[in-house]
């Protein structure tokens, strides 16, 4: 992933230090384990420790070794040979490069899975904060794009919230499923090696043995992974799309924030654009995209083959890279938003009160009028409204007033019934009960 959109924490975790780092310690940990059981000297493991735990492997000289052997993990045993002396010929034993290869790649998940979960943790810190500033900030409902309802700003914020921590769940449900470690040799028959290796490596680098692991670890787990990180994309992309919603210049309901400085347009010095959550929503589109090939790795030749290996080399560091990225701008958005309390009723009242429509027509049902007459009734008042709307850009009609004057809906509803209706209470009283189960508090 390019630097533009990469942190330097999440970016250290693929780096080639990180990533020899830890095929070092899987094959240490390994040779403890063979040590143990008596396979090779225990001076041997002790020795791959002193030399191999503190050196910095040199990466231009692993790399000249790959020009010739055209093999990776033969490269670095080969390096890593020179560090450590005669005693590396214990390294490796029983082992094949699918070993080290996806137990270091899941790890290198794991650490990127933990640094992805507190990026959700501070989303859903600022998701909340502003859920309860604008828990009664009533603002209007749009279905299809069209006024619906009214709600209130903090119960569009709530919904954000209940659905990031349903993807922050997914994603613990994935970490735990990608965690898991393959030390079984050619084939995964453990034909060359004792499962107990497996197992102490597995305990030593925080995974869990992989049950069958026929050479390579099963890659169902890894599609899955990729497609959690879609998923929260997707769900990053929805809020991105709200506030850009928000932010057009006829709405004007909420906007990012414009910092000192901050230009919107080469061309135009007015412009005040949704440039961050434009970028969220081309963000999300490449992580749902790496969770396609993902898929398309399952299918493996046999017991093996490599068709997954440059695939994850790069699915692997930019999905993580971009989501840890998006995530912790989406954090910044929702933090810094602003809010227009004024504008939102503004918008609404420019529809002249049709927001009550379904009040109006419960009403009339309740007062023993037909559906049939009552949504008829109710549509004729509320298309005048319409009307005058379309002609000035706000409505010249009041709704209210239409159907006090209309003879017909007098005949079931008094002037106090209709009225009642109009009570913008009616319509976000169920905050506190929606709060309640989103935050356990209201």
């Amino acid at each position: 992933m390019i630097p533009r959109y990469s942190r330097p924490d999440m970016v250290a975790i693929w780096s080639p230090e990180t990533k020899f780092r830890i095929w070092f310690e899987i094959e240490a940990h390994a040779c403890d384990a063979l040590a143990e059981i008596g396979v090779i000297p225990k001076e041997a493991a002790k020795t791959i420790w002193e030399k191999g735990g503190p050196a910095t492997f040199d990466i231009e000289r692993i790399d000249e070794i790959e020009r010739e052997t055209k093999h990776d993990v033969i490269a670095f045993l080969t390096h890593l040979a020179e560090i450590v002396g005669p005693d590396a010929r214990f390294v490796h034993q029983g082992m094949t490069s699918s070993d080290v290869l996806d137990t270091c790649f899941n790890v290198q998940l794991v650490k990127a899975t933990d640094l992805l979960l507190k990026d959700m943790d501070a989303l859903l810190a600022a998701l909340k904060r502003r859920a309860f500033e604008h828990k009664d900030t009533v603002t209007i409902g749009r279905s299809h794009g069209i006024h619906a309802e009214p709600v209130t700003f903090g119960l569009k914020l709530a919904q954000a919230y209940a659905e990031f921590d349903r993807c922050r769940t997914r994603l613990l449900h994935a970490r735990e499923e990608i965690a898991t470690c393959a030390i079984s040799g050619a084939v995964g028959t453990f034909a060359n090696i004792d499962p107990r290796v497996e197992e102490h490596v597995a305990e030593a680098m925080g995974l869990k043995a992989e049950p069958v692991s026929t050479q390579v670890i099963p890659r169902d787990r890894h599609a899955m992974y990729f497609a959690t990180l879609g998923v929260i994309a997707s769900s990053i992309e929805r809020l991105a799309t709200e506030v850009r919603h928000l932010q057009r210049t006829e709405v004007l309901e909420a906007e990012e924030y414009f910092s000192p400085g901050q230009k919107g347009s080469s061309a135009m010095p007015h412009k005040r654009n949704p440039v961050l959550t434009e970028n969220l929503t081309g963000l999300a589109r490449l992580v749902r995209g790496y969770a396609i090939p993902a898929m398309e790795n399952v299918a493996l030749w046999h017991e093996r083959d490599i068709s997954h290996s440059s695939v994850e080399r790069m699915i692997g560091p930019d999905a993580t890279i971009t989501l840890d990225f998006a995530l912790a701008r989406l954090t910044t958005v929702i933090d810094k938003l602003l809010v227009y309390p004024e504008r939102m009723m503004g918008n609404m009242d420019r529809l002249g009160g049709l927001v009550h429509s379904q009040r109006i027509l419960l009403a009339l049902t309740q007062a023993g009028s037909s559906r049939e007459d009552a949504y008829r009734l109710v549509q004729r008042n509320a298309m005048k409204v319409w009307e005058s709307y379309q002609v000035a850009g706000s409505a010249t009609v009041d709704f209210l007033t239409e159907l006090l004057n209309d003879a017909d809906v007098r005949k079931y509803l008094s002037e106090d019934e209709i009225r009642a209706r109009f009570d913008l209470g009616y319509h976000t009283k169920a905050v506190d009960v929606i709060f309640k189960r989103v935050f356990g508090e209201a």
